[in-house]
């Protein structure tokens, strides 16, 4: 199959993790910031093809899984609002707020729907113009550009009662601030998909500033090992550097037709990560010109003060501080199909990865 098979040919694969064995004996520590790399280094076994001195850890990439506790909990509290129907993605269903999940009130009668796009969204507001629909706009600027469109079409229709809430966030400042906080990380596999919207330019500040190696990364064997690879060279030769792995999708000026979407419909705000607290101008506010599809300026959710389980280290995951087999529910108390924490609920997150394919 053409440009899949190429990506996962074992020899190919077997020669680029023998270049990596031979080109340093330095340890390095690096980070992928985004779930699909996460979901595929357990998938294809990529830690047990590297040299005990090349250590990856698990970043803040699953959007699910930095999604705070207290957006679920205005969730659940929107959905239980008359004339209401909550429309999301599938991944935040059984995400656990402080009482109770999506999928528990679902099964009460709430009325909420699963889409597979926001479009899917404002086609529900225009068909139920008596209704109040809300969409929960959550991840990276990978899939903000989708909620700018989506309140966009609904304003130009006219569709006062499509309303998003926002959980949108940039990944800059959370990779900021994992160095901030003084974790060790050599290089950033930086995230694929986010880079297709924003380019490279973004990660400049991390070789010239930390001295941090960045390259953006495919998702397939041959793609992480090569990433990997040349992040080691940058360092060895103590260039750290900012390069584009995954140049068959990614360009240095990323998607400028959705970069303007983006800035048109949002404004940076400082919100609330999973394990990192709130972070300066790290999430995406909808802009005044369209606060009349901003849930949270229309709606009257009630204040809500989140309760965290205190068991549950997923935040510390988020944060490379510790893997999921250090958390002492990991596969007994939270498994996929009762899951404590965000990270066991998401296809990327770490702990679910690890379950499914390293178990």
């Amino acid at each position: 199959m053409k440009f899949i098979d190429e990506y996962r040919d074992a020899s190919l694969i077997g020669k680029i993790a023998q270049n990596i064995q031979t080109s340093t004996r330095s340890d390095y520590t690096f980070m992928e910031v985004c779930g699909g790399h996460t979901m595929a280094i357990h998938r294809f076994g990529l830690r047990d093809l590297l040299p005990g001195n090349i250590h990856l850890l698990s970043g803040p990439g699953c959007p699910v899984c930095v999604t705070a506790r207290n957006f679920i909990d205005k969730a659940v509290a929107i959905a239980q609002m008359e004339n209401t129907i909550l429309a999301t993605f599938g991944d935040l269903i059984r995400v656990p707020g402080s009482h109770s999940t999506l999928e528990r009130e679902r099964s009460k009668g709430r009325q909420i729907k699963t889409v597979f796009s926001p479009l899917d969204a404002v086609e529900m507001a225009h068909q139920n113009p008596d209704k109040t629909i809300v969409f929960l706009g959550i991840g990276f600027e990978t899939t903000a550009p989708g909620t700018a469109i989506a309140i966009k079409m609904a304003n130009r229709k006219n569709l006062g009662n499509f309303m998003a809430l926002s959980a949108h966030k940039l990944m800059k400042p959370a990779m900021q601030a994992l160095i901030h906080k003084g974790i060790k990380i050599d290089g950033y596999l930086c995230p694929g998909h986010v880079s297709t919207i924003t380019g490279s330019a973004m990660y400049s500040d991390f070789p010239e500033k930390y001295g941090v190696a960045c390259v953006i990364s495919g998702f397939e064997p041959v793609d992480m090992l090569q990433s990997i690879k040349m992040m080691v060279d940058q360092l060895e030769k103590k260039q750290p550097a900012v390069e584009i792995q995954y140049s068959r999708a990614v360009k240095p000026n990323g998607n400028e037709k959705a970069l303007e979407a983006l800035d048109e419909v949002f404004e940076p705000t400082d919100t609330e990560w999973r394990g990192f607290g709130v972070l300066p101008k790290s999430g995406l506010k909808i802009r005044q010109a369209y606060s009349i599809h901003d849930a949270e300026n229309r709606l009257s959710i009630p204040e809500i003060k989140s309760l965290e389980d205190k068991a549950c280290i997923c935040g510390e995951i988020l944060k490379g501080l510790k893997t999921p087999i250090d958390c002492n529910l990991f596969g007994t108390a939270c498994t996929p199909e009762n899951p404590v924490g965000a990270c066991m609920v998401s296809s990327e997150g770490a702990c679910a990865a690890l379950y499914k394919y390293q178990k």
